[in-house]
């Protein structure tokens, strides 16, 4: 296993993030090419949401996914039903336009096949009056790499639902 042993500018792995003269495998080592596929992964995820496509959303997910959200009124939630309910009764029949925008991402690597990334989430969508409204929730997603593709394992979401009224 290779290390990393070198300052930012000289990485090997390119410009690394881990703390200068550090010894990590180079595998852990989080260049910005590796912290840029969790933010894209990130965003298809979520521009599933916005679209209302729970098929392409439950791809990005591990069917076991567990989660906290505002949605669960705190409970711990396990698998895609109760996801479901709001892409079938909600996410699928809204019309208007809906756009987020991910602020501050900030990612950790948890091993080869592991990340975690942290970020505001500001949604802006149409009300039932015609008024643009946005709001914000402060978001935790854990990713687990299996097979050469990532999955969405865990979720935490404070703030405001996501999912916009009609």
């Amino acid at each position: 296993m290779s290390l990393c042993l070198s300052p930012w500018s000289v990485c090997p792995c390119g410009p690394c993030v881990c703390p200068q003269g550090l010894s990590v495998p180079m595998s852990l080592c989080l260049s910005p090419s590796r912290k840029q596929e969790i933010i894209k992964i990130t965003e298809q995820l979520i521009e599933a949401v916005n679209n209302g496509d729970f098929e392409a959303y439950a791809k990005i997910c591990d069917p076991g996914l567990t989660s906290f959200e505002p949605e669960a009124l705190g409970n711990l939630v396990e698998g895609m039903d109760f996801h479901r309910f709001y892409f079938e009764n909600l996410l699928s029949k809204n019309n208007k336009p809906i756009h987020t925008t991910i602020l501050n991402p900030h990612v950790h690597v948890i091993g080869e096949d592991a990340a975690c990334i942290a970020y505001i989430r500001l949604t802006q969508y149409i009300d039932a009056q015609g008024r643009p409204r946005t709001s914000q929730s402060e978001e935790t997603r854990v990713w687990h790499r299996r097979d050469g593709k990532w999955q969405n394992v865990h979720f935490h979401g404070s703030g405001a639902p996501v999912a916009p009224p009609h």
